[in-house]
């Protein structure tokens, strides 16, 4: 085991940027046995705990401004502790930053494993080769686990989320709702006399103006169109020839084909496009190196006129973290950010699959799994996912029926203001965008405006493919690999060479070496198999 997390460790950048590279969430999901009320007989019902446990936990978060709060102020924590008597030990990090993914190896590898742990999907599927994490046949059941079950996570779904054909990997309860976005400055827009674009060709008109027009009309030549971040690594979906070419789901049916953007013949035309598109100099000249988060800063402090975001509240007025609201904060202009998308007829990505992973140590006592489950199940309950969404009941929010009536001042005031803190305990069983309707509830939010609603209608018309099923590839096949060196083929041709003509031997090799239409003629079956019919990779 020591050897292959040593291999992990060292393919963790690769890791990292398998979502970014092609927008998929292909190695965060799959098939396994399904739990059912009778696989869940042998373990312990829930019941008021008695011996005090210390839980060690290690989780993502969706960005770098979330922290925790001074102890006397994380009433969160206070509640969990109290009312299962545990003392937690938390560690999170972004998850798309290699650190994150480099310290859970060394941990694992080390054997100071946390007790419950997210990771990618890549990764998860490598700890389950090397009995790395528990079973969790005993542990996660319609028993041991009501809420989760009834309000969030099918059994069907989770059917299609093991791998290796056991079940030691659950993901966290996720947004069947999407929110994939360009978010565009209609003030830019309107100094300029441009209107939102709606294909490509207007899109690149619109931030060729936004480099040379000088739309923030400050007299200098420092705007560019588009910004976004490449993490070092990558070339992103944000890059509109994605759309151009249909290729924007990452994997997706076409016809009776499978297709996988990234390796796909149609590189050769996006790379080329994309090479044209950073010569026309309207790009953010830093959007390569720039880290995840990074390029939403860039475009708050006016740098750029376009970016790409999947946050349900990107572009409104009073959320947090929106780049609306910080605009207005960095640069004191009243910014105008609208949505727009061209997704084209396979659409901007596929429809909403279970993502992150949750796994137990193979080394955690089994009283610290069961421990664990409860706090798990009780954190999507009302009472838990009401607390770590929206604070604390009579103090941030009042409960009338079935209506939420969110208080905004007292929610900046104490979690907003103190770093976020809900953002990382929302995170722990699902994430912070996700809405209580599942419970059977309504949020009304008196931050939100009407033209932040109009903004949700607008984001709700964008397409999405019907993938239909987690995917992932057959054991021994090495998919980080492969995506590591299509990463570095696609930066190579981008930054190196003078056009993709190489394209296709690069993709040859890809097909071979690198196992890929092994793995992509398995995709094919898996999404096949959950629509009924027949499909066969694309690998011409």
């Amino acid at each position: 085991m020591k050897k292959r997390l040593s291999q992990v460790i060292a393919l963790s950048m690769a890791a990292a940027l398998i979502a970014s590279a092609c927008g998929t969430k292909e190695e965060t999901k799959s098939a396994s046995p399904t739990p059912s009320a009778s696989t869940g007989a042998s373990a312990s019902p829930t019941v008021a705990p008695k011996e005090k446990l210390t839980l060690n936990w290690m989780i993502t978060v969706p960005n770098n401004n979330a922290k925790l709060p001074a102890a006397d102020k994380d009433f969160v924590k206070k509640k969990i502790e109290e009312k299962f008597n545990v003392t937690i030990n938390m560690e999170y990090m972004v998850f798309s930053t290699t650190d994150y993914q480099t310290k859970l190896n060394l941990k694992l590898a080390s054997g100071d494993a946390p007790d419950m742990f997210q990771t990618g999907g890549a990764e998860s599927n490598t700890y389950i080769l090397d009995k790395a994490v528990a079973d969790m046949t005993n542990y996660v059941t319609p028993t041991t686990m009501p809420n989760y079950f009834k309000y969030w996570v099918t059994q069907d779904e989770l059917k299609r989320y093991g791998v290796q054909n056991v079940f030691m990997r659950a993901p966290v309860i996720f947004n069947k709702e999407q929110y994939f976005s360009y978010y565009i400055r209609k003030d830019w827009l309107d100094k300029l006399g441009l209107k939102i674009p709606t294909n490509y060709d207007e899109m690149i008109e619109v931030m060729k103006q936004f480099t040379t027009k000088d739309p923030d009309g400050n007299g200098k030549n420092d705007t560019f169109g588009l910004t976004m971040a490449g993490n070092g690594t990558s070339i992103p979906k944000d890059f509109p020839e994605w759309y151009k070419y249909n290729r924007g789901p990452g994997l997706f049916v076409e016809g009776t084909k499978f297709v996988d953007a990234g390796t796909s013949i149609q590189m050769t035309d996006i790379l080329n496009d994309i090479k044209k598109t950073i010569a026309l100099g309207v790009i953010d000249p830093d959007w390569f190196l720039n880290k995840p988060g990074t390029q939403w800063d860039r475009a708050a402090q006016g740098k750029a006129g376009i970016f790409y975001h999947s946050n349900r509240t990107a572009a409104f007025e009073n959320a947090a973290n929106s780049v609306q609201k910080k605009t207005l904060e960095v640069t004191g202009v009243k910014a105008d950010w609208q949505p727009f998308h061209i997704e084209n007829t396979n659409g901007a990505s596929y429809q909403a699959l279970p993502g992150t992973p949750f796994l137990f140590s193979a080394k955690a006592p089994a009283n610290k799994i069961q421990r664990t489950v409860e706090i798990m199940d009780w954190l999507v309950s009302e009472e838990g996912f009401l607390l770590t969404h929206y604070g604390q009941e009579g103090i941030h929010y009042k409960k009338e029926g079935k209506k939420i009536n969110l208080d905004p001042a007292a929610f900046k005031r104490d979690i907003t203001d103190a770093g976020g803190f809900l953002d990382i305990y929302a995170g722990i069983a699902g994430n912070i965008n996700m809405g209580p309707e599942p419970l059977g509830l309504e949020l009304i939010n008196p931050s939100e405006t009407d033209r932040d609603r109009k903004i949700l209608e607008r984001v709700k018309q964008v397409k999405y493919a019907l993938l239909g099923t987690n995917v992932s590839p057959v054991p021994g096949l090495d998919l980080s690999a492969l995506r590591t060196q299509m990463n570095k083929y696609h930066t190579q041709i981008v930054f190196d060479e003078k056009d993709a003509s190489n394209w296709p031997k690069y993709r040859q090799e890809l097909m071979t070496k690198y196992s890929g239409k092994a793995i992509f003629d398995s995709y094919a079956e898996q999404v096949g198999k959950a629509h009924g019919k027949t499909f066969t990779f694309d690998s011409n």
